[in-house]
């Protein structure tokens, strides 16, 4: 698994999440940690890899949006 607090361009250089969030979030539906990615919409929190399912939630305006019918499932 990679360095979630690794510094690198993309997602983790978003305004509007701190890093105590991946402290503290977890996907709803599977318990895994949560990772910040570019998704096809935009910046999204990802399941881990590993979890079942694998699901990845939007961020909206720096707020992370938890919810299993907004979440896209990864294969």
């Amino acid at each position: 698994m990679r360095n979630r607090r690794e510094a690198s361009p993309g997602p983790a250089e978003q305004p509007g999440l701190p890093e105590w969030v991946f402290d503290v979030l977890r996907c709803p539906v599977s318990g895994a940690e949560l990772e910040l990615s570019d998704g096809p919409q935009g910046v999204e929190l990802v399941a881990a890899e590993g979890a079942d399912p694998r699901l990845a939630y939007p961020v909206r305006d720096g707020i992370p949006v938890l919810l299993e019918h907004e979440a896209r499932q990864i294969d």
